[in-house]
């Protein structure tokens, strides 16, 4: 089975040393596909990376991927900026002599702006490359769970929209065998419409007699309609079994359908035609909606 829903969900968490980070990927219909990314901030420059690789799995859908990083506490080392206190207690040196100003206290001193340094761990550009490889691993493992959800949800469309074209093809092979349509049944239709003229004492010219005969025999024909129908469900069967994305495809055949549809109730002229036709188009409405799920 290759139908693939557009609707999946998955995640993926790593660590790597202090760092840790948790990708977050999300996707819903869409016409194409389009990518929303939100990155961490200092990890904006993995945007192509990101993009591509979702590019290679995913070919349509709103797809949203979120990457949230964190650095753990004791990674980040308190130093004493020994320049900055050097130029502090010079300048409160100065102070008190001018002063007499009491002697600075060393919490006081300590929580001068500059005085204290919160650094973060350095480390080699090589190091910094492999995080990066590691976390893009990550995102591939979160894209691996998105495309099974979604190949799962996929086929559970697929059972249900097999049902539907089975639906479609009951429907039709009811209207082609109802008693309705048979050329003595046509006939009869014919003879109460004249009778009813007869009996009306209408003038009746013989040529256009026969016209409005014709025209209406025509509108009783709903061969064409139904070998259509017919033809649509064969071919959205052969796009079920496609393995090219087939969601488009899939769409434009549910409108294929509800134009065949259509046609088919209007030419309708008893009641079990149109009761079918309507039944007809219910099933292909709930088709359609589900066709709009697929990738």
């Amino acid at each position: 089975m290759t139908i693939k829903s557009m609707t999946g969900f998955a995640r993926a968490d790593g660590t790597d040393g202090p760092v840790s980070w948790h990708w977050e990927l999300r996707s819903v219909n869409g016409r194409g596909l389009d990518l929303r990314m939100r990155l961490a901030p200092g990890f904006e420059a993995l945007e192509p990376r990101v993009r591509e690789a979702v590019a290679k799995r995913i070919s349509r859908g709103s797809v949203s991927v979120n990457l949230n990083v964190k650095r753990s506490e004791g990674a980040t080392e308190i130093r004493l900026n020994e320049s900055a206190l050097r130029q502090v207690l010079a300048a409160m040196a100065r102070l008190q002599a001018m002063t007499e100003a009491a002697p600075p206290r060393a919490e006081a001193l300590l929580g001068i702006r500059g005085v204290l340094e919160f650094v973060e761990p350095q480390e080699s550009e090589a190091e910094a490359r492999a995080r990066v490889e590691t976390m893009l691993a990550g995102l591939a493992q979160a894209l691996d769970g998105m495309v099974g959800a979604r190949a799962a949800e996929g086929r559970r469309l697929e059972a249900v929209i097999r049902e539907q074209l089975a639906a479609i093809e009951r429907l039709v092979a009811t209207v082609a065998a109802l008693p309705a349509r048979t050329t003595e049944a046509v006939r009869q239709r014919l003879r109460e419409q004249l009778a009813r003229l007869f009996e009306a004492g209408a003038p009746l010219d013989e040529a256009r007699l026969y016209q409005e005969a014709a025209m209406l025999a025509t509108r009783a024909d709903v061969e064409e309609e139904l070998k259509r129908l017919g033809a649509h469900v064969a071919a959205a069967r052969e796009l079920l079994a496609s393995p090219e994305p087939a969601g488009r495809r899939l769409d434009f055949l549910a409108q294929e359908f509800n134009r065949e549809a259509n046609t088919l109730c209007s030419k309708a002229n008893d009641a079990d035609t149109t009761r079918a036709g309507l039944e007809l188009k219910a099933v292909i409405d709930q088709m359609r909606e589900q066709v709009q799920n697929i990738e």
